[in-house]
């Protein structure tokens, strides 16, 4: 299935709720979207979020879609396809369900050095989205061998909310395509008959769309990753 039919489907296919998933902080259900022959997805329904003190209550399931909006504008794949539906239990986020050996997380991958450029470019995502929880659970290996990162309701704040587990690239130079990437998209937000623009004015505030053009400039003119000393690295809590 091509990412266009899946995307069409997660759009468009009916939603049959398998069961809840446990260990997720709000409510977070395994769903079957287009019937037997349809995919697996996880969704987040806006009325099982939980109210944060810092971020806006009933948020998270957009950030969720603000994420692979600009993760699809950089053409990175860091996001599984993800969208807003109108689902069993009300508006939501629903995404791609990525097949994955969970024992397999970012604290196992980053030990193979075969992923280095994968989690480099994790890492300079969360930077632009300012993620402010990126567990090694997060980290996503498929049986292809793509990365992938999952949970971004957390993201987009306008204040610097960074917290991840990814610090070992700090220092590691930009590769002068993810650059130019993030520079289009710092151009893109600047301009407003741009379509990525008028997505995430949908999705986030004014200031958050705001905030994330400058992080996308500064980003774009930074010769690397930023290598902060280790006793000062936010980490999420829990790091698993």
């Amino acid at each position: 299935m091509t990412a266009t039919e899946v995307t069409s489907l997660l759009a468009d296919g009916e939603i049959k709720v398998h069961g809840r998933i446990v260990n997720a902080s709000n409510h977070t259900t395994l769903v079957q979207v287009g019937g037997s022959e349809g995919v697996l997805a996880v969704y987040k329904p806006r009325a099982g979020e939980r109210p944060l003190w810092d971020f806006p209550p009933g948020t998270l399931h957009r950030r969720e879609v603000a994420a692979f909006t600009v993760s699809t504008f950089l053409g990175w794949e860091v996001v599984p396809p993800t969208l807003l539906r109108d689902g069993p239990l009300g508006v939501g986020s629903v995404q791609l369900f990525i097949d994955h050996d969970p024992q397999r997380h970012y604290f196992v991958l980053v030990e193979e050095d075969a992923h280095d450029e994968q989690l480099a470019r994790m890492a300079t995502f969360d930077l632009l989205i300012n993620n402010a929880d990126r567990k090694a659970s997060h980290v996503l290996l498929d049986a292809q061998g793509h990365i992938w990162g999952c949970d971004h309701g957390l993201t987009f704040h306008p204040r610097a909310k960074l917290r991840t587990v990814i610090w070992e690239f700090g220092g590691l130079p930009l590769y002068a395509r993810w650059s130019r990437d993030v520079d289009r998209l710092a151009a893109a937000l600047e301009d407003r008959h741009s379509a990525v623009r008028r997505d995430l004015v949908g999705l986030l505030s004014p200031a958050e769309v705001a905030v994330l053009a400058r992080r996308a400039t500064l980003l774009a003119a930074a010769d690397a990753l930023p290598d902060i000393d280790e006793d000062l690295r936010p980490y999420p809590w829990p790091p698993l």
